[in-house]
Parts: structure tokens; sequence; C-alpha cells
């Protein structure tokens, strides 16, 4: 029974390469992705854009703070 097993589970060297392959370009692909939503997600301006209230709320803060600490 082992025997079998191994036979079946066995592949060729050229399949084992195409799937290593095959591997590389989706985690490189997946990596590209990643890349590009991380950028999107921290770009200040886009964050402006899509919610200029509280943005313009959180600077205002943020000079608050800073100016009370300057005092």
């Amino acid at each position: 029974m082992t025997r079998d097993f191994e036979r079946q589970t066995q592949r060729a060297p050229d399949e084992v390469r195409a799937e290593i392959e095959r591997t590389r370009e989706q985690i490189a692909s997946s990596a590209e992705a990643l890349r590009h939503e991380v950028v999107v997600r921290t770009d200040w301006r886009e964050w402006v854009r899509r919610k200029p209230g509280p943005c313009l709320v959180g600077a205002f803060a943020v000079g608050f703070l800073i100016a009370r600490r300057w005092k």
C-alpha cells in the first residue's frame, strides 16, 4: 500500500518546477497588490479628498495642541 501511495504522489521534476514558477508568480502578484493597497491607504491626500471634514478638524486639533505647548 505504501508503494502505491508513493507512486501516486511522486511527480516529474518538470511538474514541480512549473508549480514552483506558478507559485512565484502568484506571490509576486500578491506582493504588488499589497504594495499598491498600502500606498493608497497611507496617502494623506486621498484621506483629505475622501473625508475633508474630519481631516480639517484633526488638523485644527493638532495645531491647537502645538500652539498651547509653545505658549
